[in-house]
């Protein structure tokens, strides 16, 4: 999908809208949860009719069984399903051989091309668009001999877009992928001197990360007071969509930025597209320019849905963690949301359970608003350090003027008046500190202190 980029009309119904689709999943061992790729199909549009799931070593060259793949068949007949949704990383000769034993005309969608699917319904923007496209040709590049190979064999044309395969195939995805790459370097590279006007500005930045559907987007909405201009500047449908607090997955793709209500500073608070359990690392390099919000803010509150079981909560902070490990700079404080939903005693035993990978989380509930005030306060203390100063003006134009861009770009503590000079006890950023020190040099040299 790499044809114009531009925002999805955010109206338009779902290619998948009304589609019926047949989920399966096979492991190594163990019992196969089909929760989670259930959520998924429905947040791409398909109605869930059937399941299926199978505990096997995989089969080179369906995947499943070949008799749990006659079961499957018969499953799609029964339910009438469109689609058949694989939750596993299936081959391109797998797809095409399960395919083949599937009724004319149904689709084999394994777990990333799903994925894929929902981003691109949820891209509104031109970055988020440029990602998904980014992330479609990384998967396809690695396919494309294959389905050289199937086309050459003239088996059912068409088959997951094939089209006309030929050796220029994969040079025409090589360049469509550098050609985006460099597109997205320019739009980071825009970003950053964004987030650094912002920080001269005397804001601090923070970052809502974690699974995709713990609640981050209520909490934002919690949080802020004030829209802040960002990259879906004019087109903020999460103003909207969000705000019905919709349980579905990836409502949020791209990254709206908003001001945050603290007591002292001046806080923008980020909410991005949340993590998901497997993602392979292509997929995850290809939203690295979404990613960079959580990446170079000063501080990143990593958001967990606490009504879930232990075992779940645990397995979503360790994707967390390792999403953010390798490039994360800031510190981080696990957010427990969602503990409206708990059984009284329930938090405190999660809290003991999971103190290895959420060491002193904060609790809340983005809904009712429990815990939030608490939260504010942990922000401004786990913030960067500001520096405290003072300063002594004789009263002017030029003296009110910096006193007014201190109230803007700090927090006053005290301002007084007497004998014809103003002192002004502020805290601030330190770079904030060094320019107010530096005015009020060039008003008063012989007057700060």
């Amino acid at each position: 999908m790499t044809g114009d980029a531009g925002a999805a009309d955010a109206d338009a119904e779902s290619p998948t809208e009304g589609r019926r689709a047949v989920v399966a999943k096979r492991v190594d061992s163990g019992t196969a949860d089909l929760a989670e790729i259930s959520q998924l199909a429905a947040a791409a549009g398909y109605e869930v009719v059937g399941e299926l799931t199978q505990t096997r070593t995989e089969d080179a060259a369906f995947m499943f069984g070949e008799g749990k793949v006659a079961e499957l068949r018969d499953l799609v007949r029964r339910t009438d399903a469109d689609a058949v949704i694989i939750d596993n990383d299936v081959g391109p000769y797998q797809t095409f051989n399960v395919g083949g034993k599937l009724p004319e005309g149904v689709e084999v969608v394994d777990r990333f091309t799903l994925i894929l699917e929902i981003f691109g319904q949820r891209a509104d923007t031109r970055k988020a668009q440029l990602q998904v496209d980014l992330a479609e040709l990384r998967y396809e590049l690695p396919r494309a001999e294959a389905k050289a190979s199937l086309a050459k064999r003239d088996e059912r044309p068409g088959f997951m877009g094939l089209g006309e395969y030929d050796e220029s195939v994969e040079r025409d995805i090589k360049r469509q992928i550098s050609e985006i790459r460099d597109e997205l370097e320019s739009i980071a590279e825009k970003e950053e001197a964004r987030r650094e006007q912002r920080r001269d500005s005397g804001f601090d930045l923070v970052a809502l990360a974690g699974y995709t559907n713990a609640g981050k987007s209520t909490l934002m909405r919690r949080l802020a007071d004030e829209l802040e201009v960002d990259e879906n500047a004019d087109r903020h449908r999460d103003l909207d969509t969000t705000a019905e607090s919709q349980d579905m997955l990836f409502t949020t793709l791209g990254t709206t930025t908003r001001r945050a209500e603290m007591e002292k500073r001046d806080v923008l608070l980020t909410d991005t597209v949340g993590f998901i359990a497997d993602l392979p690392h292509w997929l995850v390099e290809s939203f690295e320019s979404t990613l960079d919000s959580v990446y170079r803010a000063d501080l990143v509150l990593l958001v967990v849905d606490a009504s879930e079981p232990v075992e779940e909560m645990r397995e979503k902070l360790v994707t967390s963690h390792d999403t953010l490990y390798e490039r994360n700079e800031a510190p981080v404080v696990t957010v427990f949301n969602k503990i409206d939903r708990l059984e009284p005693g329930g938090l405190a035993d999660k809290r003991a359970a999971l103190s290895g990978v959420a060491p002193d989380p904060i609790a809340v509930s983005a809904k009712t608003g429990a815990g939030v005030a608490e939260l504010r306060d942990r922000v401004e203390g786990e913030l960067p350090d500001w520096e405290r100063e003072r300063l002594v003006l004789p009263v002017s134009d030029d003296a009110m003027s910096l006193v007014s861009w201190v109230h803007d770009h700090g927090y006053v503590a005290e301002e007084t008046y007497a004998g014809g000079q103003v002192t002004v006890d502020f805290e601030a950023k330190p770079s904030i500190v060094s320019r107010a020190r530096a005015k009020a040099a060039e008003i008063a040299p012989a007057e700060s202190a």
